[in-house]
């Protein structure tokens, strides 16, 4: 498959950084978005003089508890007398945010772009959740009161109806993502803890256990993004942008098939059309799917087309997805085990295979060779799927 897109330069990222994920972080959003970013420059050997252009990614302005929060983490993001725009698609944010970096440097617009996204969750009183109270459609959704957790609820019952899973069996995708995230200076919430330790963590909705999902997280990511004349100058070793993809689904999650992420599964096939993928379940060698709950590791494994439908727990229990097996699925440990920035959520997974496929992962490292990998996010009202496809 050959990507119809006109593409005047070849994309690479050089530089990557995160922050220790926390909750109740001391730093203000701006120290956190510019920790990242330093760290990122100081991989690629640059400075904010050869930054062109920025792109900035955070999810509702509510978390922060500032208006126009792009504008707000300009400095700290390095935004200042330098182009800049500000990508929002909820939890899909953190892949989008190179997915816009790779199109400013693609077009020929921009040579070298930092990439930053940044969530401080923790200052949303009495809890994040009261944020999504407003994202509703005021006349058929709000008047039921719904959250979050009850719609990603109906959800995985969904996929346990349709594919036979149990919930032990989704349980392992937490005790996998927790126990990688024990490598990881960055985690949150790293453990060592068994299916049981999940099936009796405390009941939010049912079938959702608290350690079925991703904590209330602060912290923040950041990529530098260069062309290729660029990339080669700065490292010996860059990791090539091979593909992108982004799509939405209807906003009504009453009228789609909960059991399958269309929205990811549009995304990865454009992705991957551009990278020239046919079979990515052959073909990709470590992934990064998004998992703020077990069970959506799993629905994006489907989606990304990393295992049939209804097939990936199945999986799982071989061991197929563990940092050892044959394809390798959240070896840093995910949002289940690092923690959930929202917008930075993702970035930190695209940070991460960027270590992966540099061998520059630590503990970390799976240990099979790893030459092409993907990465997913997922926002909105379940309906926005951004996908990333990077190369060594």
């Amino acid at each position: 498959m050959v990507s119809s897109l006109f593409v005047k330069d070849r994309v690479a990222i050089v530089g990557a950084g995160i922050t220790t994920f926390m909750r109740r972080a001391l730093e203000t959003p701006r120290e956190l978005a510019w920790e990242a970013a330093r760290q990122a420059l100081d991989q690629a050997g640059l400075t904010l003089k050869d930054i062109d252009c920025v792109v900035v990614g955070s999810a509702p302005d509510t978390f922060d508890g500032v208006h126009m929060k792009g504008e707000y983490l300009a400095d700290g993001s390095g935004a200042l007398n330098k182009p800049m725009t500000r990508v929002y698609v909820g939890g899909g944010t953190g892949v989008f945010v190179p997915v816009s970096a790779w199109w400013h440097v693609a077009s020929g617009l921009c040579r070298t772009v930092l990439a930053v996204a940044e969530e401080k969750m923790s200052p949303a009183h009495p809890h994040p959740q009261y944020v999504f109270r407003y994202i509703w459609d005021p006349i058929l959704h709000r008047p039921l009161e719904p959250n979050l957790i009850w719609i990603f609820a109906m959800e995985m019952r969904r996929y346990m109806a349709k594919c036979g899973a149990k919930k032990e069996d989704i349980a392992l995708v937490s005790v996998k993502n927790k126990r990688n995230a024990l490598d990881n200076p960055a985690a949150q919430v790293a453990a060592n803890i068994t299916v049981d330790d999940v099936l009796k963590s405390e009941l939010l909705v049912w079938p959702v256990n608290e350690l079925d999902i991703s904590p209330v997280t602060d912290g923040a990511a950041a990529l530098v993004i260069t062309n290729e004349n660029t990339a080669r100058q700065v490292t010996d070793s860059p990791v090539w942008i091979d593909g992108i993809g982004f799509t939405l689904d209807n906003q009504h999650w009453e009228n789609r098939e909960l059991a399958f992420p269309r929205y990811l599964n549009y995304a990865a096939r454009m992705a991957y059309r551009m990278a020239g993928i046919e079979r990515p379940w052959k073909e990709i060698d470590v992934a990064e799917p998004y998992d703020p709950f077990d069970y959506k590791e799993l629905h994006h494994i489907e989606g990304l087309m990393l295992a049939r439908p209804c097939e990936a727990w199945k999986l799982l229990k071989e061991g197929y997805f563990e940092r050892d097996g044959e394809l390798p699925t959240s070896p840093s440990g995910g949002l289940l085990g690092v923690g959930n920035p929202i917008a930075a959520a993702g970035l930190m997974k695209v940070a991460e295979l960027f270590w992966q496929l540099r061998y520059e992962a630590g503990k970390r490292q799976v240990k099979k060779p790893v030459h092409k990998a993907v990465a997913n996010a997922w926002g909105d009202l379940m309906q926005a799927g951004t996908v990333i496809v990077l190369s060594n």
